[in-house]
């Protein structure tokens, strides 16, 4: 090994001889521009490094704030994931009626809705699911859609979705009260356009929301118009279900709310960002890997909503289901609220019902006694932007029941 070490010393120094024999032998004008060759190598070395860790320093903190989530891994055998939809990412995000901080389970979900991301076009659905609606739960029993979350948390809710609708959800966000509360105030609050029956009921729900987080409450003006709303009579205004509409309004509203935030945090400068994440990131419960949220954080501006709309699109609402207590909304023809559920998302005029939708389309018609010929009530109101076109059938614009679908 020594004598090796010798030979390449050697022949190093003989280089360096050669080398300055040379130099000797350039003129000043050729000396001048090598050194200035050797400089740029230096400095394209050096950015090249300081690029390097720059880009380690993003991922490092990037995984550093999101390791501030509560990340909860799946059992996918639980999930009952029907086929694969294509080039589509879908994702349940529950909001939580969570007193107490609670996201896992034992709550019921005040909010379901269906997130589909086009990777192609980087187009984005909302869907939100009424939490009334009849729906086939794990044991083989019918219940209410929120049911299935107090029941068995993320993954009982989100098998439920998939086994009513033919869906392939894998992946959850579930977010509290507090923590949209916390969104909307970090990003100065959002310009809602009310009527005065909104306002007022937004104050009694703003009321109940400041409680629950720990927050003041400061009344707004109960009049019709633009008024520029903090967090709690956000929160507050996207849980009003006292007004026409009832339920059905509710989640119109809820998705109004959600789009008016996602718009703004796009708009947002990076200590309003950062700051969001430090208050909010530890009330979130999701199964997304710190990858799959990185890979959406750095395309969140490419993102576009491009539909916002309620489920099932025709429906009614009921107090005389079989063997059941309370009002419950109810689908009507549900194979076909179904397959157009599968085209608004994913434009499939092939779709194909399986045989599990076929069984809740009758049993849910033996339960309640509505048929496909049923009058169906509003739920499209302004500001929704449903893409494709309502079930066949009679679908009047009917008005809603009464009664508290809680």
């Amino acid at each position: 090994m020594s004598k090796n070490k010798s030979v390449e010393r050697r022949s190093v120094e003989k280089k360096r001889k050669t080398d300055k024999r040379a130099d000797r032998r350039m003129s000043p004008q050729e000396r001048q521009k090598k050194k200035r060759k050797r400089r740029r190598k230096r400095v394209l070395l050096l950015c090249f490094e300081l690029f390097i860790l720059a880009i380690l320093c993003v991922v490092g903190y990037g995984m550093l704030k999101l390791g501030k989530l509560d990340i909860n891994i799946l059992n996918p055998n639980n999930l009952e994931v029907y086929k694969d939809t294509g080039p589509y990412t879908n994702i349940a995000c529950f909001g939580l009626d969570s007193r107490n901080g609670e996201l896992e389970g034992g709550v019921q979900s005040d909010s379901i809705m269906i997130v589909s991301i086009n990777n192609e076009t980087n187009d984005v659905t909302l869907t939100s699911v009424y939490r009334d609606t009849l729906l086939l739960q794990a044991d083989g029993s019918y219940e209410k859609a929120n049911s299935a979350y107090n029941r068995g948390g993320p993954e009982a809710a989100i098998s439920l979705l998939n086994r009513n609708f033919d869906l392939d959800i894998r992946n959850y966000v579930s977010v509290n009260f507090s923590a949209l509360v916390d969104v909307i105030d970090a990003l100065g609050g959002l310009e809602i356009d009310m009527t005065q029956e909104e306002a007022f009921y937004c104050n009694g729900y703003a009321f109940e929301t400041a409680q629950v987080v720990g927050k003041d409450m400061q009344k707004i003006d109960e009049v019709a118009g633009t008024q520029l709303l903090d967090g709690v009579h956000a929160v507050g205004y996207a849980r009003i279900r006292y007004t026409e509409g009832n339920d059905f309004k509710r989640t119109a509203r809820q998705r109004e709310v959600l789009q008016k935030t996602v718009d703004k945090a796009k708009k947002a400068n990076l200590l309003t960002l950062n700051k969001i994440v430090d208050e909010v990131f530890p009330q979130i419960s999701t199964s997304l890997s710190i990858t799959d949220m990185l890979g959406f954080a750095a395309n969140i501006l490419n993102y576009n909503i491009v539909g916002t709309t309620g489920f099932p699109y025709a429906v009614t609402t009921s107090e005389d289901v079989r063997n059941h207590t309370g009002s419950y909304v109810v689908p009507i023809d549900f194979i076909g609220n179904v397959s157009q559920l599968h085209k608004n998302i994913f434009a499939e005029d092939w779709y194909e019902p399986s045989m599990k939708v076929k069984q809740i389309h009758d049993d849910i018609i033996y339960l309640t006694g509505v048929s496909e010929n049923a009058t169906a009530m509003n739920t499209t109101f302004e500001g929704d932007t449903a893409q494709g076109e309502t079930v066949e059938g009679d679908t009047a614009q009917g008005e809603t029941g009464e009664g508290d679908t809680q």
